[in-house]
């Protein structure tokens, strides 16, 4: 944990910028600099009193009937799943560092319906199957809140829906386009105009909205994952931390995982790494780490939260090329993310998460929505990964003749998304015949992305046009559609 006393001063520009039908006012360096200063870079979620003591590292030998390897949400859902389906059933569960440290500790922890990134994405990608799969994400969420209630995992839980917000006139269409595919497709979903959506939060920024008021929320994902991990090990899930995989080869009709101190034998292995499937060949072709980045305010006083107000406080994304999502916390901090970066090689560890200079273009856009929160301090600022796949989806991927699977690709859904994952991917390694099993999302895999330097450099320039593409528009546009054209969307 790093904590920041005085952060080197990016270039910055006092003028007022058009956005839409809203005039906004271009956060001085001051501000910036002042709202950073002192900031730790660690995440908010992980930075809590209540974080268990790790289980112990694996040493020895251990059989299993099913190994699972990667402790995030996929492989805690897994685990409990499988021992809920078959108490006899011998789970291991080991994890490379702590439970909640890799991507399952470092979202905003928005909780949303839908198994795929967005609905317009679904119909896209799954135009045969979009029905089932709305079908397949509301049966998730309520068995997601049966399993929390059934625990009694205290995670911060508020099902106060979640809003999309257009933030220029350009995007209205479009936003009301997945407004009426969320009323074809049974949700409970609000249109708001411009003086509406600003009357929950009062943001120059939002000219229109949605919102979707039943079967999302927002949950404190290191919380979540500590108490998933408990229900775990209450029904016999033996876990063991700080225990990475160097291998895992057929071993007769099982396979073996070995690693640094020790190495199970097991029928049959899930691999729930996320985006450190990259180390399977077969991932690496299809999953690309992206890094995103988050920063989390200092606990909002009433009367500054009064300025705003958010007195629904729903999880919030806009409709920004380059997105921005937003939500409070139990205490009312503002947690606000969306600056995506990548690393050569699909580094997951960059240095440049390190330094808070990668910060300021995400602190500029935060007071860019809240100019009327230019006295708030940023406590917390941090990067995480996301698993990242051309179509916007999990996929599932069997190895070694089927009797180990990966899955992942959740491109950013996943907080409540993994437990669907976990159970198709338990599916597929038992060899069951349900319906789910015939769909696209799990039979196709996504389109294969480049290998280095090609990924590096594509990202990089794809990455320089985000930023600028929603308010500078030109040849931005055009290489936006060269890339869809190539098939990789945006």
């Amino acid at each position: 944990m790093r904590q920041i006393q005085s952060p080197k001063r990016p270039s910055s520009s006092n003028a007022s910028v058009r956005n839409g039908a809203a005039m906004t006012l271009e956060p001085t360096e001051a501000i910036i600099e002042k709202a950073l200063s002192g900031a730790k870079i660690f995440p908010l979620w992980l930075d809590h009193p209540d974080r268990p003591s790790p289980q112990p590292k694996l040493r020895g030998v251990i059989p299993a009937d099913l190994a699972i390897v990667g402790g995030g949400f996929t492989g805690l859902w897994a685990a409990i799943q499988a021992k809920e389906q078959d108490p006899s059933c011998e789970i291991v569960l080991i994890e490379a560092g702590e439970i909640a440290f890799g991507a399952s500790g470092r979202p905003g922890g928005i909780v949303s319906t839908s198994i795929m990134h967005g609905l317009k994405n679904a119909v896209r990608v799954f135009p045969d199957d979009v029905g089932e799969l709305e079908r397949l994400g509301q049966e998730n969420l309520d068995g997601f809140r049966d399993t929390i209630d059934r625990y009694a995992i205290d995670a911060d839980f508020e099902w106060n829906g979640e809003m999309t917000v257009a933030v220029n006139d350009r995007e209205l269409p479009e936003l009301r386009e997945e407004f009426d595919l969320h009323r074809k497709y049974g949700h409970d979903v609000e249109w708001l105009d411009a003086e509406a959506v600003r009357r929950h939060l009062n943001c120059p920024d939002f000219v229109g909205g949605m919102w979707s008021h039943e079967r999302s929320g927002t949950v404190h994902p290191a919380k979540l994952a500590w108490g998933l991990k408990a229900a775990a090990i209450s029904l016999g899930v033996k876990i063991f931390e700080h225990t990475r995989m160097d291998e895992l080869r057929p071993i007769g009709a099982g396979l073996r995982v070995r690693t640094e101190s020790g190495e199970i034998t097991a029928h049959r292995v899930f691999l729930a790494t996320n985006a450190w499937g990259a180390k399977q060949k077969k991932v690496k072709r299809r999953i690309m780490a992206m890094r995103d980045h988050v920063l989390a305010t200092e606990p909002l006083t009433d009367e500054q939260l009064a300025r705003i107000g958010w007195t629904e406080r729903q999880g919030i994304y806009d409709t920004r090329t380059e997105l921005n999502y937003l939500r409070l916390t139990k205490d009312n901090r503002i947690v606000f993310g969306g600056s995506v970066g990548y690393a050569f090689g699909n580094d997951l560890e960059p240095a440049s998460d390190e330094e808070i200079s990668t910060y300021y273009a995400l602190a500029r856009d935060f007071f860019r929505k809240f100019p009327a929160l230019t006295d708030v301090r940023i406590s917390h600022v941090w990067g995480g990964p996301i698993d990242y796949c051309l179509r916007y989806s999990m996929y599932f991927e069997p190895l070694h003749g089927g009797r180990a699977v990966y899955v992942g690709g959740y491109t950013g859904f996943g907080v409540s998304g993994t437990r669907f994952g976990a159970r198709i991917g338990l599916a597929l390694l038992k060899g069951e015949k349900a319906p789910e099993l015939e769909l696209d999302i799990v039979r196709k895999k996504p389109a294969m992305i480049p290998p280095e330097p090609f990924r590096w450099i594509g990202a990089r320039i794809t990455l320089a046009v985000l930023k600028d593409v929603d308010t500078k528009g030109g040849w931005r546009l055009w290489w936006i559609r060269f890339v869809n054209f190539l098939g990789y969307p945006i």
